[in-house]
């Protein structure tokens, strides 16, 4: 089945052929229709919620058959600021937007808009600029919130910029759990031994090809990741590397593209795709907004070995055709089946990957 996808790139209409992927996969439409789709959490019975960044909604989307299509696709909230993060425990959605986390209870018995929200935490920074959030439950049951870097490169008095922050359930005891991260919109834990990884968005204009984007590991608290001192593994910033010295940084587990804007990442741990793929990580690269030849805009897999990332390589790719983007990966969330769902911002689409086989 062949589905197109609703955009125009060069005059000709762009179809999922597009996408390059390895032998066995096929990539469909899960869910059109959810404009600035962004990133994704699973409630119960299967219903998706969507959060978004310049749409200020967020969308619920249900596949009641279970035919992996969606049969509807409705807002639940809106007038929100950057509701980009969102995440689901017991009943209750919580949000992330710009300045605060809100949460609704009972979301399971709505199918239409939600009533009024309950604060959870209204202390975060109200800076725009890297301030829309992701934001996931961890396994020690905290929720885990990042505050990005007001800026392009900086260094804040304010501890709590470039960092990923986490707190209880219920708002209370917020602290700082990394910092040197300069704008993370993506983690996840490695379900073997409980410990965190997430993607990091390397500082601009210091060309086409510096710094990479990174894949980072942190398997405690305390550990500060080099921003805005130096970038990737060894290269310092023209105007704060002279302060690195003094400081214990770490460097990342691997660096990625320049400019790619490594955004969602989960390990996978299904059992539909083969063997290889089973607890490797799997990012959504947004791709570069000012980069000469465009980087990104794909699927990247990165594969370990005695708990250490040795390889990075792309999975699928295609969202650029005559080097313009038609598309733009954002996060990726796993279905009971092992298949993946990935959002689109850039079209407004979510897209399931799934294998079926030579």
């Amino acid at each position: 089945m062949v589905c197109f996808v609703p955009e125009t790139v060069l005059g000709q209409s762009v179809s999922l052929e597009a996408i390059k992927l390895p032998p066995g996969f096929r990539i469909e439409i899960y869910a059109p229709n959810v404009p600035n789709a962004r990133s994704m959490t699973m409630g119960k019975d299967g219903k998706l919620f969507v959060g978004t960044r310049t749409a200020g909604k967020v969308y619920a989307v249900e596949d009641r058959n279970g035919d992996f299509r969606a049969d509807s696709v409705y807002e639940i909230a809106s007038g929100l600021r950057a509701p980009n993060g969102v995440a689901y425990l017991d009943g209750s959605l919580y949000i992330a937007e710009i300045h605060r986390v809100i949460r609704f209870d009972r979301v399971d018995r709505f199918s239409g808009t939600l009533g009024k929200p309950v604060i959870v935490n209204d202390t975060f920074p109200s800076d725009a600029s890297h301030g829309w959030k992701y934001m996931a439950f961890g396994p020690d049951g905290w929720l885990y919130v990042p505050v990005g870097a007001p800026c392009n490169v900086c260094e804040k008095d304010d501890r709590r910029y470039a960092t990923i922050m986490r707190m209880k359930p219920d708002g209370s005891e917020l602290e700082v759990f990394a910092e040197g991260v300069r704008n993370t919109v993506g983690f996840d834990w490695d379900p073997d031994t409980l410990e965190m990884w997430f993607t990091d968005n390397g500082r601009d204009w210091l060309g086409d090809d510096l710094p990479p984007d990174e894949l980072n590991h942190a398997p405690i608290a305390g550990l500060h990741f080099g921003f805005p001192y130096v970038h990737g593994k060894d290269i310092l910033d023209p105007e704060f590397g002279v302060k690195l010295e003094d400081r214990d940084v770490l460097a990342p587990a691997m660096e990625l593209g320049a400019h790619v804007a490594a955004l969602g990442m989960i390990f996978y741990k299904g059992n539909m795709f083969p063997e290889k793929y089973r607890g490797q990580i799997f990012i959504a690269e947004h791709g570069s907004w000012n980069r000469s030849t465009p980087s990104g805009y794909r699927i990247t897999l990165v594969s370990f070995k005695d708990q250490k990332a040795v390889s990075y390589e792309t999975f699928a790719e295609g969202w650029v055709v005559h080097g313009r983007a038609w598309g733009r990966p954002v996060d990726i969330l796993e279905l009971m089946d092992g298949s993946l769902l990935i959002s689109d911002d850039h079209i407004g689409v979510i897209y399931r990957i799934y294998y079926e086989g030579p």
